[in-house]
């Protein structure tokens, strides 16, 4: 790194990828919690072994159909930033509407406490896109996503 903030465009992939790792591991942690939490309340329910399913279902739909042209659209504007920035890893647009989805998630798992049917709602919602963020990644990792030339 130079002290003006430059960067490579490979580092800009890496921290991109690395985020987006990151998310998929709090997502799938945080629904798993609320499946808990919904089948505490209701032990001999099989809603929750549904809202998991449904989750999985929902995210790979998510991945292949908006995820996987997320990241391509990330990765082409980064191999055309003429002179990269740390702070570059994600556009401002897609940094304030991911800054919108955490705080709406939060809010919505707060407000679920203690609510069957919301639980296994938010919970689903969650592992929809933990799913979505893991099954839609391995596009960073397709050449030239992490080649060493730029």
């Amino acid at each position: 790194m130079i002290p003006g903030g430059d960067v490579s465009a490979r580092t800009l992939r890496i921290i991109a990828a690395l985020i987006w790792y990151i998310g998929a591991l709090v997502l799938a942690i945080k629904g798993g919690s609320l499946l808990m939490e919904a089948t505490a309340l209701r032990p001999a329910g099989l809603w929750p072994l549904f809202a998991g399913a449904s989750g999985l279902a929902l995210g790979i739909i998510k991945a292949r159909y908006i995820f996987r042209h997320s990241i391509h659209r990330n990765l082409n504007r980064i191999a055309g930033l003429g002179r990269p920035r740390i702070w570059q890893f994600y556009s401002p647009g897609f940094l304030i509407a991911l800054t919108a989805m955490i705080a709406g998630g939060a809010t919505l798992s707060r407000l679920a406490h203690g609510n069957y049917g919301f639980l296994l709602g938010v919970a689903a919602l969650d592992i929809s896109i933990a799913t979505a963020l893991l099954a839609s990644s391995y596009i960073y990792w397709k050449a030239p996503a992490f080649a060493r030339h730029t």
